[in-house]
């Protein structure tokens, strides 16, 4: 099948892959954009996986003021290479998470981070309030289960939902410019400053 430079073009544009991981990613789904999105995104998402074990030790220190100037947020975000810290990507990738460490305020990088003693401390609250609105006691551990699920997603920065989709999470957006760069992209650190806190 011939696949056309306007379809190469409109892939690229959409994904920012390579000219030739489009074309090839056409010539496999038959000319189909939105499947090769799909294939380039699987492609990506297993590439990235892959590189996740190389040393970061590379990056950059992004910070964010809020235009009221009471909130603002640091972020140390390393690449493998200067070369990639340089890039439009990984620039806009910390800004993104400086913005959304602003607005969400998350208390935790990760689920990892969480100490025994918070999490101990959660789930006994879960579990009260489980069992004082009644619900079985053979129940009430997996509510509680439930809901330190949602405690990551509110309180982890990884695994909060992405201000600017909801359906993304900010551990994906970072996989997914681990895709685009081929490098392995680690969030380091972070520091929220609000006024009055």
């Amino acid at each position: 099948m011939e696949i056309s430079a306007s379809a190469v073009k409109e892939l690229r544009e959409r994904t920012g892959a390579g000219m030739m991981d489009c074309k090839n990613a056409l010539a496999e789904n038959n000319g189909d954009v939105e499947k090769s999105i799909d294939y380039l995104r699987e492609k990506g998402l297993a590439k990235a996986a892959k590189k996740s074990s190389r040393t970061a030790a590379d990056g950059r220190v992004f910070s964010y003021i809020h235009t009221n100037g009471k909130i603002g947020a640091l972020l140390e975000l390393n690449c493998e290479t200067d070369f990639v810290a340089k890039t439009d990507e990984f620039q806009t990738l910390g800004h993104e998470i400086c913005m959304q460490i602003a607005a969400a305020a998350p208390q935790f990088l990760s689920p990892e981070e969480v100490t025994g003693e918070v999490l101990e401390r959660e789930r006994e609250i879960y579990r009260q309030q489980a069992i004082e609105e009644g619900k079985p006691a053979n129940i009430v551990d997996k509510i509680a289960d439930g809901k330190i699920n949602k405690f990551y997603e509110v309180n982890c920065l990884l695994e909060q939902a992405w201000i600017r989709d909801g359906d993304k999470k900010i551990k994906d957006i970072v996989v997914d410019t681990i895709a685009k760069l081929g490098e392995n992209i680690v969030v380091r650190r972070f520091s929220r400053f609000s006024i009055g806190d």
